[in-house]
């Protein structure tokens, strides 16, 4: 079956809808666009589905243009910056409530590299770098593209999307108490603590079996399904595997404490990862209030 160009496909079609009677009510005039590829010879005619991005299809068969893929990364209510996490700790408020907190310390860094807008990439982003290194630590692309944002060598590069970009330049250094208040809700995230291979108990928090009165099954994962019919596992049955070394979020956590002189920032609750590991810190997302709905 021989493939034909585009644009030979789309000259049928119009040819095909220029010949229906214009003065016929619009129920027997207007057909489908599939009634119309059905109507053409199929040896002339093999269209194929291409992937175009997430959510659509190039169905011309051709390449799909430069540009056109949908991007996908959820919008941010606000710019955001990268931290470190320092480690947990017992914070007293005024009222006499001990209340379990973690530390999170900022290293030389947030600094923005790159300001994407709808017109250069198709969407409205700020890129942010964080955490100086030194110049052998980087390639030679990274270093460029550093350079080129006036912005020092950085190790970690993270974008924020945004709804506009005004107001943010190249080179621009982000002050932690402009962005965030005492008493505002964050989402953090970061990579979990890896467990390695664990069992069902310990993963998936199921419950073990009697220790005696002659049971033989303890700790043991048991039935995972049925014989027969279906004859298989299903997907995503809970089962031991690899825990934990898996980006994490947690949301809407409270900023307790600002300290401008230690550049720490103390939020109450657990965050993803161990001491040490990167946190990325934005403004909570609540919907109806700083995010549309749609």
């Amino acid at each position: 079956m021989a493939a034909v160009s585009p644009a030979a496909a789309c000259s049928a079609v119009s040819s095909r809808v220029a010949s229906l009677p214009s003065s016929s009510p619009p129920s027997k005039s207007l057909l489908s666009l599939r009634s119309l590829f059905v109507s053409l010879p199929t040896q002339h005619l093999r269209l194929r589905r291409r992937p175009l991005g997430r959510g659509g299809y190039d169905v011309t068969g051709g390449a799909a243009p430069r540009g056109a893929s949908v991007v996908s990364m959820s919008l941010e209510a606000g710019i955001g910056v990268m931290g470190t996490k320092l480690g947990m700790m017992t914070y007293f408020e005024p009222e006499g409530a001990a209340v379990p907190v973690t530390v999170v310390g900022f290293r030389e860094g947030n600094i923005v590299t790159q300001v994407k807008t709808t017109a250069t990439d198709g969407y409205e982003a700020v890129q942010l770098g964080y955490r100086r290194v030194r110049d052998k630590k980087l390639t030679k692309p990274e270093l460029g593209h550093l350079e080129k944002a006036g912005a020092i060598p950085m190790r970690h590069l993270q974008e924020f999307r945004l709804q506009s970009v005004d107001g943010f330049e190249p080179g621009q250094r982000l002050d932690l108490e402009e962005i965030f208040k005492e008493g505002d809700l964050v989402d953090v995230s970061g990579t979990s603590i890896g467990k390695g291979f664990q069992g069902g108990i310990k993963r998936h928090n199921f419950k073990r079996g009697p220790m005696t009165h002659g049971s033989k099954s303890h700790r043991a994962l048991g039935s995972i399904g049925a014989g027969t019919t279906p004859g298989r596992v299903y997907k995503g049955k809970k089962m031991p595997g690899r825990m934990g070394g898996t980006k994490t979020k947690i949301r809407k956590l409270k900023i307790v404490k600002i300290d401008s002189d230690l550049r720490v920032l103390i939020i109450k609750g657990a965050v993803p990862g161990k001491p040490g590991n990167l946190l990325r810190i934005a403004p909570a997302k609540i919907v109806g209030v700083n995010i549309p709905k749609n």
